[in-house]
């Protein structure tokens, strides 16, 4: 009698009928075997799917050139399929689970003719975690199944945790015939099930990522009690050894992965990384709150990484242990054979191919890499990985940081007042867009918690189920927001950045275990001046006041486009939130 996962397999090849099935175990022999397939058999827009980039620079590495019109996630035609539409609400975009079914069925229908088949059985989590989660998915693309050996834990052990159960996460996913007009991404959370055709993209199609592990996971979290969360996890070492695990939120653009891989300039400290992604967490035996990363490897935007940026990631593209890296829409060195981007180096190499294939002009005014270029690498092979990474149990968070890019309105750093304080806090979070993004530059978008595309429900109801856990857990994280991104009146960065962040967050640490005292401001608990680390940094007085001031009149009218937001939402807004915003007004008149 064949098992659940095997029956769905079948049910699955019935439909879209391929012409072989490939079940993955996860070796490295079967990742050299369909790289080489990728190399000499597969191919996308006339290309084969994988070539070979210059091994003594970039060891067991490979490039990849996806459809040029297949280069991002595809927002508008993601869909969360819950049957009532309010309870999927106004951050997704949804369809009748019937409705979507019908659409997808139909386009799977013998959509494999002439492929194959891959089985890709992984688990979210290290196999022997309680809150690791057994998942299996379908794709007829080999760089799917190549990127997901490299970003999930994939192979038996995944089979044998599914077991005779058929609550497993299904994926189903096939590039067909990447025509944008049959582009979609279809998530059933009460049915454990993502469905994606026409994208051969990462987030669109690695469905472990973004689709699981966050959308479907959020609404597993929701209906479990944990959290499903956009954050990276760190372990910060001071100088007496002690590590202190911070979790981070941040919309795109504002240092994420950065903050995940920092190298700290102050003496003694060092970052142990532990993702830069996506944090589940639970609540643990003790009371406090427990994160693990999900995920196997890194899947990250190659524009702006330098030495200069984050040299741990430049190291961890080079140190490659595990096989394989791939490098996706880049430009390439044609001198070297190496993948290029800007922010690389601050001047182009001489001959490149830009991310299109075509020799690169840069009297164009073009990007030579696409902006949203990537590298997908074993998180494995990070210098700076925590011994505690394969902790099953997860690592005790003591803070939780959240931050956006704004030049104004927001102090460098502050320490929110108490649980619901921190939440109304993250959930007006907000970032001023770039011109790159939007064409617009400094237009603020309400980005709670940095989850907004990928809350797997109403966002009213995960701020509901964040208030929760006052009551879920006895030890609860402090909670921060940061800003380092607040500028002077003639334009100019007030904060470095990058590395002295790390100033930053030792003040966290210290207010953490109480070693120092605070000053309450209308934001929150921001530092007294003498416990925030400047030495050596050229910044006046007067820049370093600038960092902690709060405009009130910038604030009020913030204040108009937060019950904006909130009244999207309707009363599905809880009224510990309201409450908040009601104290802050308060605030505000005084």
């Amino acid at each position: 009698m064949k098992t659940p996962l095997e029956a769905w397999v079948d049910r699955c090849a019935q439909l879209m009928q391929p012409d072989k099935i490939y079940w993955m175990d996860g070796s490295e022999d079967e990742a050299r075997r369909l790289v080489e397939i990728g190399k000499t058999e597969e191919k996308i827009d006339g290309n084969y799917i994988f070539s070979d980039i210059n091994a003594d620079e970039y060891p067991h590495s490979f490039y990849h050139r996806s459809h040029p019109t297949d280069v991002s996630r595809t927002e508008h035609l993601t869909f969360v399929c819950l049957p009532n539409k309010d309870d999927a609400g106004p951050n997704n975009n949804w369809m009748d689970p019937a409705q979507a079914k019908e659409k997808m069925y139909a386009l799977y229908a013998g959509c494999m003719k002439g492929r194959t088949m891959y089985v890709i059985p992984f688990m979210m989590g290290h196999p022997s975690s309680p809150y690791a989660k057994p998942c299996a998915q379908i794709s007829d693309s080999a760089y799917v199944a190549v990127s997901m050996r490299i970003m999930t834990h994939l192979g038996k052990e995944a089979i044998a945790r599914i077991g005779t159960s058929d609550t497993f996460f299904k994926g189903v996913h096939s590039i067909g015939t990447l025509n944008p007009e049959n582009r979609w991404i279809m998530h059933f959370p009460q049915e454990n099930t993502v469905m994606s055709f026409g994208s051969g993209y990462g987030g669109n199609a690695l469905l472990g990522k973004k689709c699981y592990a966050l959308r479907i996971a959020s609404y597993l979290g929701y209906t479990e009690g944990w959290l499903a969360e956009h954050m990276i996890v760190i372990g910060v070492e001071s100088p007496d050894g002690e590590i202190t695990y911070f979790l981070g939120a941040f919309p795109s653009a504002c240092g994420k992965t950065n903050l995940a891989l920092l190298d700290p300039t102050l003496k003694g400290y060092k970052v142990w990384t532990l993702g830069d992604d996506i944090a589940w967490i639970n609540v643990g035996k003790d009371g406090r709150l427990y994160a693990i990363n999900p995920e196997n490897g890194f899947f990250g935007v190659a524009p702006g990484t330098s030495e200069k940026t984050n040299p741990v990631m430049i190291q961890t593209l080079k140190n490659n242990k595990f096989f394989p890296t791939l490098f996706t829409n880049t430009a390439l060195d044609t001198d070297t054979r190496t993948p290029w981007w800007e922010g690389l180096t601050s001047t182009p190499p001489a001959h490149l191919i830009g991310w299109e294939g075509k020799p690169y002009d840069p009297a164009s005014g073009k990007p030579a890499a696409h902006p949203n270029s990537r590298f997908t690498v074993s998180i494995k092979n990070c210098p700076t990985l925590s011994k505690e990474y394969d902790n099953p149990n997860g690592v005790p968070i003591s803070g939780i940081i959240f931050g956006g890019r704004r030049k104004t309105t927001v102090p460098l750093v502050a320490e929110c007042f108490n649980w619901d304080h921190g939440v109304f806090s993250a959930s007006i979070m907000g970032s001023e867009t770039t011109a790159a993004a939007t064409q617009q530059q400094g237009v603020v978008r309400r980005d709670p918690m940095a989850m907004l595309p990928f809350c797997g429900y109403n966002m009213g109801d995960y701020f509901k189920h964040w208030l929760s856990f006052k009551t879920r857990a006895k030890h609860l994280p402090k909670i921060f927001m940061v800003n380092w991104f607040k500028k002077d009146d003639d334009g100019s960065f007030l904060w470095p950045g990058y590395r002295e962040n790390s100033r930053v967050i030792k003040w966290m640490i210290d207010r953490v275990k109480n070693k120092v005292a605070a000053q309450e401001s209308l934001l929150g608990n921001v530092p007294v001046p003498a416990d925030l680390d400047f030495s050596g940094l050229s910044i006046t007085e007067t820049a370093r006041k600038k960092l902690f001031d709060i405009n009130t009149q910038d604030w009020k009218k913030e204040i108009a486009d937060i019950e904006e937001f909130y009244a999207k939402f309707g009363d599905r807004i809880p009224r510990e939130l309201h409450d908040q915003l009601a104290i802050l007004k308060k605030k505000l008149d005084r």
